[in-house]
């Protein structure tokens, strides 16, 4: 039974086998016909290869499977009785009526599949394969294809630069054609780059590439010159050969004349240079946060990883670090020049480095802040291009003078001395926590819910600036039932319970931390139409990131408290230190890093100071007229004239030459950045100026790019000029009159 199985998969593979076969007769033939046409045995091997891949996929020969070999088999064998299937099933699955008809059909395909052939076209794709030979021989034998490439005429001269004549000329007279073009390319030397021969006249190259022309005509001219955005550059004969080689400074158009013997003027078309920039190194610095902290007890170190990319390749680069020490008038800078572990080879374009900056190393102290940042500079020449990353910062915590401040985000500084008591408040609760076991219960209690009470506060203050509410105003004044009256003749009775271990803070008068608000205010009608800029929650004191950090600090201050009334303190604590880290980090992160410079200020002279005296301070005039310039006002004279042309009421005369000229002009000033753009356009300028097409198709097809060239004008608001004739204004008299 299993060599019948056997023997079905023999019948696939022959089947896939016939079918590769098949495919790769096809491929032969088109291969010989292709190669006998183009006389090339590449072409003819790219040609089988890709016809032979078309027909695989196409085919798919590796998909055929026993499943379908199966089918097959009990479609043209009447001795598989259409059980072939039970071949390809387990034998443990089967009954045994299945397992004796199984051991019957394997033994009948053992004799019949060895004489049965799987289908195939293999006949057919012989004879296309001797057929697409016998033709292309013939074909090559009798050069058909040949004379057809003869009628193309491949090697003409489309790719060289056509002349027309710019003055009337007889029919008689000979253009003399280009027979030979040479354009050489040669890219700046830290670029790398091979120097290039191109056959294509509208030029794209690196800034500063130097490029090079070699024109040789079939007929004798006089001279050449090439016209490059107004400037005339004569062409430098040498043999029967002209030559000219120029910078590719910035973009720009170019165009070339030549004289023959007989005094005549020719001109080509116009052709674009395309500078394209060096672009400066590409900075990415990775997982390093803008902002560090670090405590004094911490190791201070920084690992810094860079990434950086070029075009062509990197110069140098190294970390600029800027170390601060000291406050206000007494800060004092002093900047270092960092280099990477890594050694930078010059001419890599891209390069991973790495530093482990200790500022310990910096001898920084506590207080000191760090600010660095890293240049790196490309191969540029003459003037190399330099990139510079943002700036980061390192700071060494000072615990002692470290006092909250947003400078930057807010005008003025707003800022009440409660910010700065939530360091005292933790010395306080650590305090107490050490003089727990010397002091007694009462007192204990006494102070934690007295520092409870300077937690709150601290927490008011805060919320002042966040739009909250004050929880110390006076609550509205409402009508007091009997039952209530009752009830609060009851409460004044009773003992306080916790007024021997408080000092009542929390009373009315609140020590004048807070004024009370006047309850018969009353309410803005507008209230609920307006934006209130005095309404702390809609103003913009602090930027989204401070209001997200203060809220969450407002957060903690709520936890820091509630232990702090039920007697905690030690559960009050960790909450203390977490609302005041997120201070200080406001405070950093809200700082501005200014790179200062030295400035030394004039000598102030002693007898004259504090003296009042002005006598040789004189009043300061000056009056000076300007003139409005219109960069493109030449474009728009040109559009006008070409709308007469183009209407047929006036003739071309010789003073429109200065027009389209000054027009050309100023559409190539504003296409240097992009010459492919207007290159048509300056081309039907140029083609209007030299008489060569001043057509009314031509005229328009300039005008309309014309229109397109010129920038949009800004609408500037302002009254403006209707007409009203006289029934109008006697028609508005008569209805003021009557008004």
């Amino acid at each position: 039974m299993d060599s019948g199985k056997q023997h079905l998969m023999k019948f696939n593979r022959r089947w896939q086998m016939f079918a590769y076969v098949e495919a790769m007769l096809y491929a032969i033939g088109f291969g010989l016909f292709t190669y006998f046409l183009a006389s090339s045995l590449l072409i003819g091997s790219l040609a089988f290869a890709v016809s032979l891949l078309l027909l695989l996929l196409i085919k798919h020969p590796w998909s055929q499977n026993l499943k379908a070999t199966s089918s097959y088999i009990d479609a043209h064998v009447a001795e598989a009785s259409f059980s072939t299937g039970l071949l390809l099933q387990p034998e443990e699955n089967l009954s045994s009526l299945a397992r004796l008809q199984r051991y019957k059909v394997s033994n009948e395909l053992k004799e019949r599949l060895g004489t049965t052939t799987p289908p195939n076209k293999l006949r057919q794709a012989t004879l296309v394969l001797f057929a697409l030979s016998i033709l292309g021989f013939a074909v090559s034998k009798l050069e058909l294809f040949n004379r057809v490439n003869a009628g193309l005429d491949f090697n003409s001269n489309s790719e060289h630069i056509q002349f027309v004549a710019t003055d009337s000329v007889s029919n008689e007279t000979i253009t003399p054609k280009i027979i030979e073009q040479v354009i050489t390319v040669s890219y700046p030397s830290y670029t790398r780059e091979r120097t290039k021969t191109i056959t294509e006249s509208n030029i794209k190259a690196v800034i500063n590439s130097r490029i090079s022309w070699v024109l040789k005509f079939d007929n004798s001219v006089s001279s050449v010159s090439m016209d490059r955005m107004g400037e005339t550059i004569p062409l430098q004969q040498v043999d029967n050969s002209y030559k000219i080689s120029q910078s590719l400074i910035e973009s720009g158009f170019y165009s070339f004349k030549f004289r023959n013997e007989a005094g005549l003027e020719f001109t080509s078309n116009l052709f674009s240079l395309e500078a394209i920039p060096d672009n400066p190194p590409e900075l990415e610095i990775t997982g390093l946060e803008q902002y560090t902290y670090f405590d004094f007890s911490e190791t201070k170190k920084i690992q810094l990883q860079s990434t950086i990319t070029d075009d062509y390749g990197i110069d140098e680069a190294y970390i600029i670090a800027t170390v601060s020490k000291g406050s206000g008038e007494s800060v004092k800078f002093r900047e270092e020049k960092l280099y990477f572990n890594e050694t930078i080879q010059k001419g890599q374009s891209s390069l991973i480095v790495t530093k482990n900056i200790n500022l310990d190393a910096l001898k920084m102290k506590v207080g000191d802040e760090l600010y660095f940042y890293i240049e790196a500079f490309d191969e540029k020449e003459p003037k190399r291009n330099v990139t510079r990353s943002e700036t980061y910062f390192a700071v060494i915590k000072d615990t002692v003078t470290d006092e909250f401040a947003v400078e930057g985000t807010l005008g003025v500084d707003q800022m009440p001395d409660y910010f700065r008591s939530q360091r005292q408040l933790i010395i306080d609760t650590e305090k107490l926590i050490k003089d727990k076991p010397s002091i007694t219960v009462k007192d204990f209690k006494f102070r934690s819910n007295e520092l409870g009470f300077d937690q709150k506060a601290l927490r008011l203050k805060y919320g002042q600036f966040m739009g909250d509410e004050s929880e110390m105003e006076e609550a509205p004044i409402g009508i007091e039932t009997d039952e209530a009256s009752e009830d609060h003749y009851h409460t004044e009775d009773q003992e306080n319970i916790l007024k021997e271990y408080s000092h009542d803070h929390d009373g009315d008068n609140e020590h004048n931390l807070v004024a009370a608000q006047e309850a018969d205010e009353a309410e803005d009608p507008l209230h609920d139409y307006l934006h209130n800029h005095d309404d702390p929650e809609e103003s913009t004191l602090f930027e989204e990131s401070l209001k997200t950090k203060l809220r969450k600090a407002l957060s903690i201050m709520w936890d820091a408290e509630l232990y702090l009334r039920l007697y905690e303190p030690e559960k009050s604590l960790p909450f203390q230190y977490d609302a005041l880290k997120l201070i200080q980090e406001i405070k950093n992160s809200a700082r501005i890093y200014v790179h200062r410079i030295g400035f030394d200020p004039p000598p102030i002279k002693e007898e004259s100071r504090l003296t009042g005296s002005i006598k040789d301070i004189d009043n300061f005039r000056k009056t000076q007229d300007l003139d409005v310039v219109h960069p493109f006002k030449s474009m728009e004279i040109a559009i006008s004239r070409l709308e007469v042309l183009i209407q047929q009421q006036d003739v071309f005369k010789e003073n429109d030459k200065i027009i389209f000229t000054a027009a050309g002009n100023e559409l190539g000033r504003l296409a240097i950045e992009i010459p492919g753009k207007y290159l048509r356009i300056l081309q039907g300028l140029k083609n209007i100026e030299n008489n060569t097409e001043r057509t009314i198709d031509n005229y328009k097809i300039v005008q309309k790019g014309l229109w397109s060239a010129l920038p949009k004008a800004k609408e500037i608001p302002g009254a403006r000029k209707v007409y009203t004739d006289e029934i109008n204004s006697l028609f508005l008299k008569q209805l003021e009159t009557y008004d």
